[in-house]
C-alpha cells in the first residue's frame, strides 16, 4: 500500500469499513464504536493517510488558530506577554499567527484584521500597549472574537491587564512605610498606558498619605534613558527614594547614583517594576514589583476560548494582581534626613 497520497478509500479497504465510517473517524464524530475506531486509526497509520484538517476546519467553522496583533514586540512587557500567550495557546491546542505593527493607526489595524481573516484564525488577541488604541478614530473591525491585553481601550471586548495601579501603590507605600518623606518617580513614556496608570497611582498614593508630589522625570523604558534622567535625581541631595516605572530604567538609575557616590540604599532607596530575571542580579539586588506575564497570557487565551465556545460577548475586564518583591535596594532613610 502506498505511503504517499493515500486516500480515504485506501483506509476503508484495509480496515474493512465504509468510506462514511472512515469520514466519521477522521472528523472525530462520536457515532463509531471503539473497536472500529481503533481499526480505522490503525489503517490510517499503516497507509500513511492524514485527514485534511483545513477541509475539516471549514466544515466545523474552527481552525484552532489564534491571531495576535502586537505593537512594539521589542519591548520587555510585550515580548513576555506574547511568549505567555503562545505557551497558553499551545497548551490549549491552538497555533499562533503573529502580525507585528509599527504604527497603531486605523489603516494598520484594519489591514492586520484582514490578513488574519485570510489566514483563517478563530479569534484575535491584541497586544498594543499604547494610547493610540484608545483614540476615537480607531475601530476594531467586526466578525471575529477579540481580546485586548494591556490597553486603556474601552471596547466591547474582554480586556486582560496587570493591575498597574496596585503595583505602583505597593511600590510607593513600601518606600513611605520605610520612613521616606516622599517618593520621586522615574516614569515611562507618555504614550504608554501602563506608564500612565503607574504614574497616576504613584501620585494618588502620595496625595492620600499627605506627602509632597515631586515633578515626574520621564524616560523611554530603556536603561540608557534611566541613566540620563537618573543623573538629575542623583545630583539632588533631597532625593532619598525613587520608584522607577520599570526595571530597565531602574538599572540606569542605579548606575547614575553609583557615579554620584550616592549609597544605595543608605542615601537613596530604589524600587523598580516588572521583576525581570536579572533584577536579583543588579547591584544592589533590586526591590521591584512582580507582574505575572504567564497569568496575563493564560487568562487572555482563556477569555478568547470562552468567547469561541459561547459565541457570546463577555467583556468583564480581568485584572491580574502584582506582588512586591523586597531585596536590598530599599531601606529606611538615614537618621537625621
Amino acid at each position: 500500500m502506498r505511503k504517499r497520497g493515500s486516500s480515504m478509500a485506501d483506509v476503508a479497504r484495509l480496515a474493512g469499513v465504509s468510506g462514511q465510517t472512515v469520514s466519521r473517524v477522521a472528523n472525530d464524530r462520536p457515532n463509531v464504536d471503539a473497536a472500529t475506531r481503533d481499526r480505522v486509526l490503525a489503517a490510517m497509520r499503516e497507509v500513511g493517510y492524514r485527514p485534511n484538517s483545513a477541509a475539516r476546519a471549514l466544515r466545523n467553522g474552527q481552525f484552532h488558530n489564534i491571531g495576535v496583533i502586537v505593537f512594539e514586540l521589542s519591548s520587555f512587557g510585550n515580548t513576555r506577554t506574547f511568549n505567555a500567550v503562545s505557551q497558553a495557546a499551545t497548551v490549549a491546542g491552538y497555533a499562533i499567527n503573529l502580525i507585528p505593527l509599527l504604527d497603531a493607526d486605523q489603516g494598520k489595524v484594519t489591514g492586520a484584521f484582514t490578513r488574519l481573516q485570510e489566514q483563517a484564525v478563530d479569534g484575535i488577541i491584541i497586544l498594543i500597549e499604547a494610547h493610540q488604541l484608545d483614540e476615537a478614530e480607531i475601530h476594531l473591525p467586526a466578525g471575529l472574537p477579540v481580546v485586548v491585553v494591556d490597553s486603556s481601550a474601552h471596547y466591547d471586548y474582554p480586556i486582560v491587564d496587570t493591575d498597574q495601579a496596585q503595583g505602583a501603590r505597593l511600590a510607593t507605600e513600601h518606600l513611605l512605610d520605610l520612613g521616606h518623606q516622599t517618593v520621586w518617580h522615574l516614569g515611562g513614556p507618555p504614550t504608554s498606558f501602563a506608564a500612565t496608570r503607574r504614574r497616576r497611582s504613584w501620585e494618588e498614593t502620595l496625595v492620600s498619605r499627605g506627602c509632597p508630589v515631586p515633578p515626574v522625570l520621564v524616560g523611554d523604558w530603556s536603561a540608557a534613558s534611566g541613566y540620563d534622567v537618573g543623573r538629575q535625581l542623583a545630583a539632588d541631595p533631597a532625593v532619598t527614594a525613587v520608584f522607577a516605572a520599570n526595571d530597565e530604567m531602574a538599572l540606569g538609575l542605579l548606575r547614575a547614583l553609583h557615579e554620584q557616590h550616592r549609597d544605595i540604599p543608605g542615601d537613596v532607596s530604589v524600587v523598580g517594576f516588572d521583576d525581570q530575571e536579572s533584577a536579583a542580579q543588579f547591584w544592589p539586588p533590586l526591590t521591584t514589583i512582580r507582574q505575572s506575564f504567564a497569568d496575563v497570557g493564560r487568562q487572555a487565551v482563556d477569555a478568547l476560548i470562552a468567547e469561541l465556545a459561547s459565541r457570546e460577548h463577555h467583556h468583564q475586564p480581568v485584572s491580574v494582581p502584582t506582588e512586591l518583591v523586597i531585596r536590598s535596594s530599599t531601606a529606611p532613610p538615614r537618621v537625621g534626613r
